[in-house]
């Protein structure tokens, strides 16, 4: 398969652009959730942006196998409108979270956006091999972000 160059680029731009415009945002919040109580096995807050930045190309780079995977047209629609979906409940994540400090509210927000990223991942891997285990990483990470999610809503 030639690589579309174009096409790549906005896969991968999406999910920064998302990601960073949700950075932007919650900027601000950074401060107060230093001095949150956090559960064991915290990371240290300089590896979120980098994991993330990580995470955001790899799902871009998905969703252009996806999109370039030769599936039947109503597979890739249901497979990338699952992805939008998941991309929208990641975006307001961080705003419920960081901004509001709804901890409680975020963790099932977050359990809502795992069942989707989830379903993205599975409708993904029926497309091309390649696009759902590079969804894998997300999976993992966003598992154990709910468990630090949980940890703080019950330790603050």
């Amino acid at each position: 398969m030639k690589i579309n160059w174009k096409s790549l680029l906005i896969c991968i731009a999406l999910p920064l652009g998302v990601g960073g415009l949700s950075a932007l945002l919650t900027m601000g919040a950074m401060e107060s959730f230093g001095e949150l109580n956090k559960p064991p096995l915290s990371p240290p807050a300089i590896l979120f942006p980098i994991v993330w930045t990580v995470l955001y190309i790899l799902m871009g780079i998905s969703s252009y196998l996806v999109l370039r995977g030769g599936g039947s047209e109503s597979d890739t629609v249901r497979a990338l409108s699952l992805y939008g979906a998941q991309l929208f409940f990641n975006f307001f994540w961080s705003i419920i979270f960081f901004n509001l400090e709804w901890y409680g509210i975020a963790f099932v927000w977050l359990a809502v956006m795992f069942v989707l990223i989830i379903a993205t991942t599975v409708h993904f891997f029926r497309i091309n091999k390649w696009a759902g285990i590079l969804m894998l990483p997300y999976c993992l990470w966003v598992a154990f972000a709910g468990y630090l999610n949980l940890g703080i809503a019950f330790l603050n």
